[in-house]
């Protein structure tokens, strides 16, 4: 049973400009609450690609989305795939073009309220912050064992995080006396190193466990190769829409609808959740959606 809230989803829906017998992906299934409404409206003639890179989502979603499935009457094709590879799957399901393309590129609850893969701070199990367990290296394994400039710019890099070399200083530190195995551990030893703001509630080992998922998944690689491949998927008149969740891919996502010749930017500052979106579902609270639909001719 999935615990997720789809973020942004009367926005995503009506951005995308769902329609009774569209095409459409879901590159970022998850806990399937984009793909479940989408469903919902593309009736019998409608098709649904929906990919996710982690294997465990697919399986859980796929069975969860059948009854809406049956419901509906669409066509759902549910993959285990990395969304960059989107081209090569619409080649072979011999689909000539889609109607709108949506990527989440938040974690899903139902990954947050997994123990066993470390995307939860307090999380007493394996530091992993893989999407595809069977793929890569844990997190672990890069915090046990980089240099501490390597790990300090890396911590900067990819969380943006103003005490990195303080962070790193701390992790290598403590990794002497112990290995840094659970997500508790890491957690800790960051709250350590980062003063708490006074004006933000985020937690302040935030930036850093981000940092590590983004290198362990080669995600900002996998946006930036997507982002230059998934406009050529669409229509004319067809849209993409991406929600990201912190500056790195939002800037990547922006600059990536401006620069591309095909694509007419229709968000020209990003959406954002309400404050009654926020109150019920906080982590919508730094959610951006951009929405950009490719030209005619």
């Amino acid at each position: 049973m999935t615990v997720h809230i789809p973020v942004l989803l009367n926005e995503c829906l009506e951005g995308l400009n769902v329609r009774s017998g569209g095409v459409y992906v879901d590159g970022t299934l998850g806990g399937g609450g984009h793909s479940r409404e989408i469903l919902k409206r593309i009736g019998p003639n409608g098709v649904l690609i929906a990919v996710d890179r982690d294997p465990d989502a697919v399986a859980a979603t796929q069975e969860a989305l059948q009854p809406i499935r049956k419901e509906s009457g669409a066509k759902l094709y549910c993959l285990q795939a990395n969304y960059a590879d989107l081209p090569e799957i619409i080649e072979q399901l011999e689909i000539d073009s889609v109607d709108g393309i949506l990527l989440d590129l938040g974690l899903s609850s139902d990954q947050l309220a997994d123990r066993d893969r470390g995307f939860s701070y307090n999380a007493e199990g394996p530091l992993d912050l893989r999407f595809n367990r069977l793929a890569g290296q844990p997190a672990s394994r890069l915090v046990n064992r980089l240099g501490e400039k390597h790990l300090a710019d890396l911590i900067y890099e990819f969380g943006e995080e103003r005490f990195s070399r303080r962070v790193a200083r701390n992790i290598c530190q403590a990794r002497h006396k112990e290995k840094i195995k659970t997500a508790s551990q890491l957690a800790a030893i960051v709250r350590r190193s980062v003063p708490r703001s006074k004006h933000h509630s985020i937690d302040p080992a935030t930036r850093t466990f981000q940092a590590l998922r983004i290198a362990v998944n080669d995600e900002l690689k996998w946006l930036k190769v997507a982002a230059r491949r998934l406009p050529d998927l669409l229509a004319e008149n067809g849209r993409i829409a991406v929600i990201s969740f912190h500056s790195l891919e939002d800037r990547m996502i922006k600059e990536a609808f401006n620069e591309n010749l095909i694509l007419e930017t229709v968000t020209r500052k990003p959406l954002r959740a309400t404050e009654e979106e926020i109150a019920s579902n906080p982590r919508s609270r730094s959610a951006k959606l951009r929405i950009a639909q490719r030209r005619i001719g």
